[in-house]
């Protein structure tokens, strides 16, 4: 039979484990935000790829990598000989067209009209002579002294002198006359024409000598003596034709490019101060200033690119560089607040390989998971709490999620009764 005590406590049900609660510390403190700073590299403001424009074999090349270059200074030569033999070929084609033109232009010789009036005063007499005859066959034929024939072959050979004659009277008009100004406009027009191809012809001669477009550094020598280099579509073979000789740029003009997030974007302006330092010279500060915002963000790296000038970028900076920029001083400083939750290191249990609390909460328990920052000598610094829970800090028996029980209230001291 059950005793009447074990009856009594099967009555009672199930027993409520009593808790020991408290609540987290949370520490607030006020720092300064941090000057905003990202890292990039050192690039030239422009960078130009020297290219031909014409294709030709390079005959010579007067540059090595690294070195400073004038203006206009002629960095590579190609093979000349076929351009140069245009340029003699057009030279004859204008010199011809000029020719043409100014014999139009000045009109018949004197002599020339000499002899055309010379040549119609031959042809005259024959005809008047011949006129005469014609008279006379024609009376004798009348009287039936000639043939019919005769008369025909008279007035033939009269006709004939008679339209030569008339041609040598046209030609000595046309003589006296001169050229038609139509003539002499198509005579302009070929010269024209002579001359724009000359002109074409010499450019494409001048291009045969590759000039620096600026003054600056050569950074990279793309060609070499004997390689083909050509004004349209470059190679990627190993043989194959090059598209530019050289690469230079102004190295007193240098930026560094950086991403920042596009959360700080608002922190960096047009012509703001920085402070640029180079991983391989830690010791030098350059003074900059924001040149350059990109119009549009990278919405993949969530960043916007800005581009800072050196200032003083001196002799020791090269491209590539490593480079970190400091926007600042003219940045504003914010002060923040953070709070930091600390709760004591009995309350954090390790649960299938997570740190979780035991909170509790209308007499029920809940877990809550937390990440463990860091151990103080008051407890342990977490995350994932909001610092007004209470914190179950001691228990008789492991606890799970949703088991009821009951705070325990702490006895009134002596001194309190």
């Amino acid at each position: 039979m059950i005793s009447m005590g074990l009856l009594a406590l099967l009555m009672k049900g199930p027993v409520v484990p009593e808790v020991s609660v408290t609540q987290p510390s949370v520490v607030t403190t006020v720092v300064a935000e941090p000057a905003l700073h990202a890292r990039g590299y050192v690039i030239p403001h422009h960078r130009i790829n020297v290219n031909s424009k014409v294709t030709g074999r390079v005959a010579w090349i007067g540059v090595e990598r690294g070195e400073k270059v004038k203006q206009d200074q002629i960095l590579v030569r190609l093979e000349d000989d076929e351009f140069r033999a245009q340029v003699e070929q057009t030279q004859g084609n204008v010199a011809v067209a000029r020719a043409y033109l100014q014999q139009l232009e000045r009109g018949s010789r004197p002599e020339e009209i000499e002899q055309a009036q010379h040549s119609l005063e031959q042809a005259r007499a024959p005809m008047i002579s011949n006129k005469i005859a014609l008279e006379r066959t024609q009376q004798l034929a009348s009287q039936g002294v000639v043939s019919k024939q005769s008369y025909d072959d008279a007035l033939a050979k009269f006709e004939a002198s008679q339209q030569l004659v008339h041609y040598l009277e046209q030609a000595l008009l046309l003589s006296k006359a001169g050229p038609r100004p139509e003539e002499i406009a198509r005579a302009r027009g070929s010269v024209i024409q002579a001359e724009g191809a000359l002109a074409f012809a010499q450019s494409q001669l001048d291009a045969t000598s590759i000039r620096a477009p600026i003054a600056g550094t050569i950074l990279e020598r793309t060609a070499e003596k004997g390689e083909l280099v050509t004004a349209q579509y470059a190679s990627g073979a190993e043989d194959g034709p090059q598209g530019s000789v050289v690469a230079l740029a102004d190295l007193r003009d240098v930026r560094v490019a950086v991403d920042i997030p596009q959360a700080d974007f608002p922190r960096v302006h047009l012509k703001q101060s920085c402070t640029v330092v180079v991983d391989a010279l830690p010791d030098r500060k350059y003074e900059g200033t924001v040149a350059e915002i990109a119009p549009e963000a990278n919405s993949q790296k969530a960043t916007v690119q800005i581009k800072a000038q050196i200032l003083n970028p001196g002799s020791s900076l090269r491209p590539q560089m490593n480079a970190t920029v400091y926007f600042g001083p003219n940045e504003a400083r914010k002060s923040v607040s953070r709070s930091t939750i600390v709760v004591p290191a009995s309350a954090v249990h390790r649960i299938d390989q997570k740190n979780v609390v035991w909170i509790a909460s209308n007499g029920k328990v809940a877990v809550r998971d937390v990440v463990t920052l860091e151990q103080r000598a008051d407890g342990l610094v977490v995350q994932g709490l909001q610092g007004s829970e209470n914190i179950i800090v001691s228990s008789s028996e492991n606890l799970n999620d949703g088991d009821a029980i009951k705070i325990q209230v702490e006895a009134p001291s002596a001194s309190g009764k």
